[in-house]
């Protein structure tokens, strides 16, 4: 039953491919008001900045086995908790308020938290909004949480979730005691009308400079039928930059000055970047502040992005570094920003797990190195980014584990969760 439940959950981190379960095509329907966003989408015609890079662009290549520095070593994963077992784990967290506790998000509508010791025999109930949470899509639920930086003084936290009647996405604060939250608490922050039932995206986390950024898939459906990839007149397609601690004419929050579309005709000032299929699960890296996403693909390629401010990420004019569709001889690239990588959807590989830029301690080697997966696959692959160009990048275990997330603690260390209900650690 876990095994079949898996498949038909896959399309949760994807929808990339068919899998051994299909998943039938949901039926559009209208847009719904965004109850809580005040400012209305423009039909004006867009007139976007020119964004430089600040980054050379490489060309990206394959995940194939090549001949590298020996920089990156092979790894081995261990269970990290065996007393612990938990369905539809989709993402794992700390709050950073010096208790070593670790969150771990259940996609149906709960999280659970749990002392960060081996041998924990269970884990307590730290919010429960099943009453509110829609997971009857396969890419639907409880989806993403982020701690207030200021949590072990406000108690406050923040969930990105699905909603039904009208479909949405939900993202919304949350107030705490030391040991259990408060459902009755909600706060909506943001909501954004979603017209399919897949590629909801669903990652937020607080960057550096103390906003909030969170990832919006295309809507749905499959080759991005609405156009939202490119359109900066919609959320959707896009990672967003807001401030959720002040009112404003937006709604329960505002937006950052420095956003690169604000004040733009025909755009949204909430975006950072776009151009995204499904960017199902992005991460900072604790030491440089670099946003690295892995944005789900279509049918040919999966891809890891290095984000910055306003530029765009090709999709659905490209998948991957290639024109899309296939069928299409040739395409218009100039604008678009590459991946930093690819892997093509060839030998069991069908969807990108975003992981980490691993700081911890357990593996010296791999200090620094970022991390990812194959939700189908199980393989992760690490590479060394130094700034200018991928200087290492290699297969580093090709596992059976199902990757629907990667976690990490206040140490730095990462986790991975699989749909075998186990949550693993490097070793």
């Amino acid at each position: 039953m876990v095994l079949l439940m898996a498949l038909l959950l896959l399309a949760m981190a994807a929808c990339s491919q068919p899998t051994p379960t299909p998943t039938p095509t949901a039926t559009p329907i209208p847009l719904a008001p965004t109850p809580t966003v005040q400012t209305p989408e423009s039909t004006e015609t867009l007139e976007l900045p020119i964004i430089t890079h600040t980054f050379a662009p490489q060309t990206p290549t394959s995940d194939s086995t090549e001949a590298l520095a020996p920089l990156l070593q092979s790894i081995d994963v261990e269970v990290a908790f065996p007393n612990l077992s938990f369905e539809r784990m989709v993402f794992l967290t700390h709050a950073g308020d010096g208790t070593d506790r670790l969150f771990l998000v259940l996609q149906p509508g709960r999280i659970m938290v749990f002392p960060n010791q081996s041998d924990v025999s269970s884990a307590e109930v730290f919010l429960d909004i099943r009453d509110r949470v829609n997971d009857r899509g396969n890419e639907e639920g409880l989806l993403g949480l982020a701690f207030d930086p200021g949590f072990a003084e406000n108690g406050y936290f923040y969930v990105y979730y699905s909603a039904s009647n009208p479909r949405r996405s939900v993202l919304s604060r949350f107030s705490a005691s030391e040991e259990q939250a408060d459902p009755d608490s909600e706060r909506v922050v943001l909501e954004v009308p979603q017209p399919y039932s897949n590629h909801n995206g669903g990652a937020i986390h607080f960057g550096a400079d103390g906003y909030l950024y969170v990832a919006l898939g295309d809507g749905g459906s499959a080759g991005d039928p609405r156009g939202n990839g490119q359109d900066t007149g919609t959320l959707l397609g896009s990672i967003l930059r807001i401030d959720p601690t002040a009112d404003s004419s937006y709604g329960n929050y505002s937006v950052p000055s420095d956003n690169p579309f604000v004040g733009v005709s025909g755009s949204r000032d909430e975006i950072w970047a776009y151009g995204f299929r499904n960017p199902w699960r992005f991460s900072f890296d604790r030491e440089t502040g670099d946003l690295w996403a892995g944005d789900v693909g279509q049918r040919g390629y999966e891809e890891i992005d290095l984000v910055e401010r306003g530029l765009n990420y090709g999709w659905n004019v490209m998948e991957g570094s290639h024109c899309y569709p296939p069928s299409v001889s040739s395409c218009r690239q100039d604008g678009l920003e590459p991946p930093l990588v690819e892997y093509p959807l060839t030998s069991r590989n069908c969807a990108v797990t975003g992981g980490y830029v691993y700081r911890g301690s357990r593996v010296p080697l791999l200090r620094g190195a970022y991390l990812y997966g194959d939700f189908c696959s199980g393989r992760i692959w690490g590479l060394i980014y130094d700034g200018q160009e991928v200087s290492d990048k290699r297969l580093l275990l090709d596992s059976s584990l199902q990757i629907s997330s990667f976690g990490e603690d206040e140490a730095g260390e990462l986790y991975i969760l699989s749909f075998d209900r186990k949550i693993y650690r490097l070793k």
